[in-house]
């Protein structure tokens, strides 16, 4: 009698065993289901998106980076990418009454070479120490591979009516404009006059990265950098940069929609 009591609980049991497993393996393959991206750090998006490649004198064009290029009316070239929303800030920005000249965009590594030697050969003859010669000229044009030009996503932007790269460019009405309002088309003023330390580059109130709309509108609303948004901006004492007051361009004025070979900013 106790043998059969026993085998009754025993079944009891096993049954008890089945009818749970289902929902073990249920759940087992609910865990096994859940989307990898989900497990991925926030940080590994910033780092993987095209819109935010950091490039400055401290992180270098990546090796075999290639991209897309789309002309613009005047034979300067961007990325494709960052062409639609170029076109609707330019566009509006006419629609404003004023006259908007991109005078530098994409450039290949062999004329941020030229434009960065040139820039020696000037800087050597204006008498600064040897051992400084370098280093200041890369303060105003980024040594090969240093420079956001040579990935399009980066322009230059004048005046038509004052189309020369100095401090005065922020006074024109396109700027004014282009400072207020490039956030909502996804591009930034890169290099602002109290950022210089961060970014390694002097005030340039004429050169817009493109970023894309949602970390364009964060970086306007915050007041930060490029480096600060993307929380690299701690660097060693000995490699800040002071700010400088931004250079008068060699180059002479740009014409309307002429592509300015000669241009030298970062």
């Amino acid at each position: 009698m106790n043998i059969q009591k026993n085998l009754m609980r025993c079944g009891a049991l096993l049954a008890a065993v089945l009818a749970l497993a289902p929902s073990a393996l249920a759940a087992d393959a609910e865990t096994a289901s859940v989307p990898a991206v989900q497990l991925i750090p926030a940080v590994r998006t910033v780092q993987t998106d095209w819109r935010l490649l950091l490039v400055n004198p401290w992180n270098t064009v990546p090796e075999g980076y290639e991209i897309q290029l789309a002309t613009l009316s005047n034979g300067l070239q961007v990325d494709e990418r960052i062409y639609d929303d170029l076109d609707d800030m330019l566009t509006d920005c006419r629609e404003a009454g004023l006259s908007p000249i991109v005078c530098s965009a994409y450039r290949t590594e062999a004329t941020q070479t030229r434009l960065y030697r040139n820039k020696v050969a000037r800087v050597r003859a204006s008498g600064v120490p040897e051992d400084q010669v370098e280093a200041e000229a890369a303060r105003w044009v980024a040594k090969p591979g240093t420079s956001e030009h040579q990935t399009g996503l980066a322009l230059d932007i004048v005046a038509a009516s004052y189309q020369i790269l100095d401090e005065k460019q922020e006074d024109t009405a396109e700027q004014k404009w282009l400072m207020e309002n490039s956030w909502k088309y996804g591009f930034i003023l890169r290099y602002p006059s109290e950022k210089s330390d961060i970014t390694g580059i002097g005030y340039e109130p004429w050169h817009y990265r493109y970023v894309g709309k949602a970390a364009a509108a964060e970086i306007y609303r915050t007041g930060v950098c490029l480096e600060e948004y993307l929380g690299r901006a701690v660097l060693p004492a000995a490699e800040l940069t002071p700010a400088r007051p931004a250079r008068a361009a060699e180059a002479p004025a740009v014409r309307p929609l002429e592509p300015v070979s000669s241009a030298a900013s970062v």
